[in-house]
């Protein structure tokens, strides 16, 4: 215990004390939310992968489709690395960095606002934004305490609030220049975790081949025919496999706390780097959980809950408490990293995206002041100032919602994840990646697509989840390319002077 506890507090003092270094350079809403736009490749790169994978992964994702699938749920992590790194920089990198750099676009609504010419729009995406990562959030949290709660033995309510208030203290102090510090340090813990936990966890079943030997002999839950599917490379049920990888991959392109990464890095060299270190990272990491999960049949059946169905959630936790001391504090260590990057990085983009797309959203008439000589420069830096302080308050309001559904968590982790990123990425992915591309996307193709990213994930909600949260999220994302489309092609385009002003940059 005193070694567990002596790795979390140095751990925790680093974390902030980068929160105090980088305070001087979160004093305005540009340094504050994107540090300033010179974050070079490597820290985006770190910054991205670390937010992408969290608690939610490895604890609730990695325990309930390893249980499911078997080993074949380690395509899930590929998919991660590929779709969801690799040809998210390739497809999205230089054209976000170059087109919000040129039209000023600090968040995701914002973009949508002046991408699409509508205040209406920005105003409506920052509602789903904020609403949405709510339920994210607060299965992040749930992820952590309940592996601080197997680790120390603390009261899960307990872990619930210490990792919330330590998360909005090194954002309110160093803003997003402090997260992709931290970001970094905290990578490195992950990634020499990942492989270290797996490499002992396989100690235990006598090494990998006879630990894949002995999930080839576990017969199927109901049907003999699939009996050692769980070893074998496509699983029991590909289908539905398919579908968490398209959503746990596809899903990042459409998420503001993931796309808001492109937006402050340094330029298109920092872009080809963070392309390869970020696949590189969650191959190791991403891949590493799902395969660790895999295995988690082989340690006995997880308990039930009070309606009889299996607590997924308790499947990784269950497994590490075979494990010394000293290891379960670098497991500790390792999803502590990764759930207080998310968080970081969660919160950051909510407030964010509350205070200038809602309470300061009226940006071009104060920059048109400002430049008429209407506002004199100490006037504008109080109203910089004052958006800062407002940017720091919403990050705890934000935090405290989170935190009461943590505290009566409605659902599994991974369904949690399953509607927070079903509706944003089901609202926002198509018309913003279309929108980095084609100049043919109207307002009302963003205003169908809202609708029906949003749309869908609450019916579906309300009516008992007919449908799997996961696959319902996954048909959301690639059904709203089909909206944009359509719609676009029988609405009024956009005034061709404001589309080529808006194209320009790419030339």
């Amino acid at each position: 215990m005193f070694i567990k506890i002596l790795l979390t507090l140095i751990f925790l003092a680093v974390t902030v004390g980068v929160g105090l270094y980088s305070r001087k350079q979160a004093s305005s809403v540009e340094g504050f939310v994107l540090g300033g736009r010179k974050v070079g490749g490597w820290l985006t790169a770190f910054a991205y992968g670390t937010s992408y994978f969290s608690a939610v992964v490895f604890v609730g994702y990695a325990g309930q489709f390893g249980w499911k699938y078997g080993l074949s749920s380690t395509w899930i992590g590929v998919g991660n690395a590929v779709i969801g790194s690799l040809l998210a920089w390739l497809v999205l990198g230089r054209r976000t960095k170059v087109m919000t750099q040129h039209i000023n676009s600090r968040t995701m609504p914002d973009f949508f606002g002046t991408r699409y010419g509508s205040q209406q729009l920005r105003v409506v995406a920052s509602i789903i934004a904020f609403v949405f990562l709510i339920p994210y959030t607060a299965g992040v949290y749930k992820g952590i305490s309940t592996l601080f709660e197997m680790g120390f033995g603390i009261p899960y309510e307990y872990c619930v609030i210490i990792m919330a208030v330590l998360t909005a203290l090194y954002v309110i102090l160093g803003g997003y220049r402090a997260t992709a510090i931290n970001d970094f340090i905290q990578g490195i813990i992950m990634l020499f975790g990942i492989i270290t936990v797996i490499a002992a966890v396989l100690g235990i079943k006598g090494g990998l081949s006879n630990a894949v030997a002995e999930m080839a002999a576990l017969p199927a839950d109901d049907n003999p025919a699939m009996n050692g599917a769980f070893a074998d490379w496509l699983g029991p049920d590909p289908w539905n496999l398919f579908g968490v990888v398209v959503l746990t991959s596809l899903g990042t392109w459409g998420l503001p706390q993931m796309v808001g990464k492109f937006y402050s890095i340094t330029d298109e060299g920092a872009i080809r780097r963070g392309s390869i270190i970020s696949t590189l990272f969650a191959l190791v990491v991403a891949g590493g959980c799902y395969f660790l999960g895999g295995f988690g049949r082989l340690f006995g059946m997880p308990p039930t809950l009070p309606n009889g169905r299996l607590d997924f959630d308790s499947i990784i936790p269950s497994m590490l408490t075979t494990l010394p001391d000293v290891l379960i504090a670098l497991v500790v260590l390792l999803v502590l990293s990764a759930s207080m990057s998310t968080l970081a990085s969660l919160v950051l983009t909510s407030s964010s995206t509350m205070t200038l797309d809602l309470i300061y959203r009226d940006k071009v008439s104060e920059q048109g002041e400002v430049e008429d000589g209407a506002i004199d420069d100490a006037v504008a830096e109080k109203i910089e100032r004052r958006k800062v302080v407002v940017l720091r308050t919403l990050i705890v309001f934000f935090i405290v919602i989170s935190l009461l559904i943590a505290l009566n968590p409605p659902t599994f982790i991974a369904q949690l994840m399953g509607i927070s990123w079903g509706a944003l990425a089901g609202a926002f992915l198509a018309p913003f990646m279309l929108g980095l591309y084609w100049r043919g996307v109207t307002p009302a193709s963003v205003w169908a697509c809202f609708a029906w990213g949003v749309g869908i994930t609450l019916v579906n909600l309300m009516m008992g989840n007919p449908i799997n949260p996961i696959n319902c999220g996954a048909i959301a994302m690639v059904g709203g390319f089909v909206v944009v489309v359509l719609v676009s092609l029988c609405t009024p385009r956009m005034d061709k002077k404001l589309v080529e002003n808006i194209f320009k940059c790419y030339k």
